[in-house]
C-alpha cells in the first residue's frame, strides 16, 4: 500500500462518511463520469461489501448503455468481495487481500481510481482513507448528519468538539503526512440542500465554515435536493450524460439542466488534476463518435 502512493501511479479520489444515505455512491459515478469524459483511464472500486450501491450504479450503467445501444462511458469496476467468516481477524485479511488485487490491477493503468467506502467504521475504510489523495465527503444538510463531524452547544450552535469521523480522517491525514509528506485535500460536500434558503440552511452553512478552520477541509457547492438524482440510478445515468429522450428514458426537465450546472461547479472545485493527454484522447473519441454518425458516402465505400 505505501508503493500505491508512489509518484506516478493514479491519483486517488475516495468518497467517504461514516453514515449511510449522505450520497457518496451517487457523487463516485458524478467524478468517474466527468473524468471518463475527459479523457482519463479511470477505475472504481466499491468498498461496500453490503450494500454495493456504486456496483449497482455501474452495472445500471452497462445494461442501460446495451439495451439503448448508448455509447455510455464506463470504468473498470472492482468490488472486492465480503468476507464473512467467524474470526474478524481473517476476515480482514481476506477484504484485504481482495483490496490490494484490486489496487495492483489498476494502479498504473489508470490516471484515476475512484474509491467508494461504507457508511460505517471498518478496517478497509479506515485504509482507504488514509490512500485518499482527494478525499470527498457529503454531508446531508442537517445537523443529525453534522454530528459525525463534530458535537455542537444547543443553543449557540458553536462546535464544542471533533466527532468520530472527522477524528479519523485527522488521523488518516497524519498518516498519510507521514509516509510521503502529502496531505490529503479533503472536501466537505453539503448535499440534499433545500431549494428555499432556510434557517437550517444559513445555520449549518455557518457552523460548517467554523469547523473548517479548525480541521483545514474545504466546503464544496452544495447540492440540492433533486428527484432527478434518484431517477438516475436505475438507468446508471448521471447528470453530466447527454440530456436527450433516448439516453433519459424520458422527457429531460429544468431539473436536469439545474444538476448539471450543480455537478459541474462542484467538480470545478475538487481541482483535479487532468491532464492534456486525457484531453486530447476525449477530443479524439468525440471526433470518432461524430463521424460514426454521419453515413457514408459512396466514394467512401468503394475506396474499402
Amino acid at each position: 500500500m505505501r508503493e500505491s502512493t508512489a509518484r506516478g501511479s493514479a491519483h486517488v479520489i475516495v468518497v467517504g462518511n461514516e453514515k449511510g444515505g449522505s450520497g457518496k455512491s451517487t457523487i463516485a459515478m458524478h467524478v468517474i463520469v466527468h473524468l471518463l469524459s475527459m479523457g482519463q483511464r479511470v477505475a472504481s472500486i466499491d468498498l461496500d461489501c453490503r450494500q454495493h450501491s456504486l456496483t449497482h450504479y455501474v452495472n445500471n450503467r452497462r445494461r442501460w448503455s446495451a439495451r439503448q445501444g448508448l455509447r455510455l462511458r464506463i470504468p473498470d469496476h472492482y468490488s472486492p468481495a465480503r468476507a464473512e467468516g467467524d474470526s474478524v481477524r481473517l476476515n480482514e485479511e481476506r477484504e484485504f487481500a481482495g483490496f490490494a488485487e484490486a489496487i495492483a490491477a489498476c494502479e498504473r493503468t489508470a490516471d484515476f481510481i475512484v474509491i467508494d467506502t461504507p457508511g460505517n467504521d471498518s478496517y478497509l475504510m479506515r485504509l482507504a482513507h488514509s490512500m485518499a489523495d482527494t478525499l470527498v465527503t457529503p454531508v446531508n444538510d442537517s445537523f443529525v448528519d453534522f454530528d459525525v463531524l463534530a458535537d455542537v452547544d444547543p443553543e449557540t450552535l458553536e462546535v464544542q468538539g471533533v466527532s468520530h469521523y472527522a477524528r479519523m480522517v485527522r488521523e488518516a491525514r497524519r498518516k498519510r503526512r507521514i509516509v510521503d509528506e502529502v496531505l490529503i485535500d479533503w472536501i466537505v460536500v453539503r448535499n440534499r440542500i433545500a431549494t428555499l434558503d432556510t434557517r437550517n440552511n444559513q445555520r449549518v452553512a455557518g457552523t460548517l465554515g467554523q469547523l473548517s478552520e479548525q480541521l483545514g477541509f474545504r466546503v464544496g457547492e452544495g447540492i440540492c435536493e433533486r428527484i432527478v438524482f434518484r431517477e438516475f440510478f436505475p438507468r446508471g445515468l448521471t447528470a453530466l450524460d447527454a440530456i436527450e429522450e433516448e439516453a433519459l428514458g424520458s422527457r429531460p426537465s429544468l431539473s436536469h439542466l439545474a444538476a448539471r450546472r450543480e455537478i459541474r461547479r462542484l467538480i470545478e472545485q475538487l481541482r483535479l488534476p487532468v491532464d492534456e493527454r486525457g484531453k486530447r484522447r476525449a477530443e479524439a473519441r468525440r471526433m470518432w463518435i461524430e463521424s460514426c454518425r454521419e453515413p457514408l458516402e459512396l466514394g467512401d465505400i468503394l475506396a474499402r
